[in-house]
């Protein structure tokens, strides 16, 4: 079976357009690094990186008026959903010129000109502002749905379950992605992170549980899987069958063990072809896991691209970062006067 007959209802420009919207994700977080060691990236702060399969495979299958919501793990659903890569650093870096003016951060990073509405760092609190605005959808006459991104401890808070029975009653045209990125997290130790600490023997049963139809991805780091997933879960509500919930399971990057980020170098597209990724204890993650690395691998597979113009695409997506990156250490700080601007009192 060729790659493209292992990837149903793709054609060439979704598979490439979900390789450059990975690229744009790995990138951008990638570069963030070199913001935090210079002291520009202040407080606590999390990436993307090692969620693109799922996160661009999504994104592709939406519509561009569809609404998007999403968690504290946002710059990616941001930047891969068209934001200006210069305006979200700048807004990460609390400059005039960011999305929200410098007054979001890297935890209420959106753009509401491109769907993306609203993200909230408070865990699962997305589940409900993508169910708020699905509810907004019904009201105007529907004809688009809200996607919320969360994960998997979001289903630990009642928001979650009390979002799921609403949805569910009144047939929400809301899809909830769950972005199970405790595979191979481990257990609490030192500064890691734990494992979810539901007792469902998976996740997907809190949402049956409220009548809320399922869809079970086998392996998050695989686009083709999930985007037949979001095809299938947006024709459902735009049917007007209700919500869907799809459970995503990822492979967690290594770099996001711990409560801060630590840098695992720059994906080499190499690993695409044949290289081997440095011996340690990130290589298996690199070579086998690595969603940009196993897409890439489709692409070439397929014959929609060359190596080198996978390299000249990461190039081209390298230097729209290089250039946003010196927009926003060249912008201006917020103006002292407008401290009290956007203010409820």
């Amino acid at each position: 079976m060729s790659a493209a007959a292992s990837t149903p209802g793709m054609t060439r420009a979704n598979r490439l357009s979900i390789m450059e919207r990975m690229l744009v994700m790995r990138r951008f977080e990638e570069r963030l690094f070199e913001l935090h060691a210079a002291g520009h990236l202040r407080g606590v702060f999390h990436l993307y990186i090692g969620q693109e399969g799922t996160g661009a495979a999504v994104l592709e299958a939406l519509a561009a008026d569809d609404y998007i919501l999403s968690t504290h793990r946002n710059h990616g659903h941001v930047v891969g959903r068209g934001a200006d890569a210069g305006r979200a650093y700048a807004e990460l870096i609390g400059r005039a010129t960011g999305l929200q003016g410098g007054r979001g951060g890297s935890f209420h990073l959106c753009d509401p000109a491109r769907g993306v509405l609203q993200t909230s760092a408070i865990v699962g609190g997305c589940v409900g502002l993508a169910t708020g605005a699905a509810y907004g959808i019904r009201q105007s006459g529907g004809g688009r749905v809200a996607t919320g991104f969360f994960g998997d401890a979001a289903l630990e808070e009642g928001v979650a379950f009390e979002s799921f029975t609403l949805a569910a009653l009144w047939k929400l045209p809301v899809i909830y992605v769950c972005e199970n990125n405790s595979i191979g997290a481990g257990e609490m130790k030192g500064d890691s992170y734990p494992r979810s600490m539901l007792g469902a023997e998976r996740l997907s049963r809190v949402p049956e549980m409220a009548g809320v139809r399922t869809l079970q991805v086998s392996n998050g780091a695989n686009a083709a899987e999930v985007h037949a997933a979001a095809l299938e879960a947006r024709a459902h509500c735009l049917a007007g069958k209700g919500p869907v919930f799809i459970e995503s399971p990822i492979a967690r990057w290594p770099g996001g063990r711990s409560l801060f980020p630590k840098s695992t170098g720059a994906t080499d597209l190499a690993l695409a072809w044949g290289r081997r990724a440095p011996e340690g204890p990130n290589q298996d993650w690199q070579e086998n896991h690595d969603p940009v690395i196993r897409w890439a691998r489709v692409v070439l597979a397929a014959g929609d691209a060359s190596q080198d113009e996978l390299l000249a695409l990461d190039r081209t997506v390298l230097a729209r970062n290089d250039a946003g990156m010196r927009f926003a250490l060249e912008s201006p700080w917020p103006d002292a006067a407008t401290a009290t601007d956007k203010v409820f009192a």
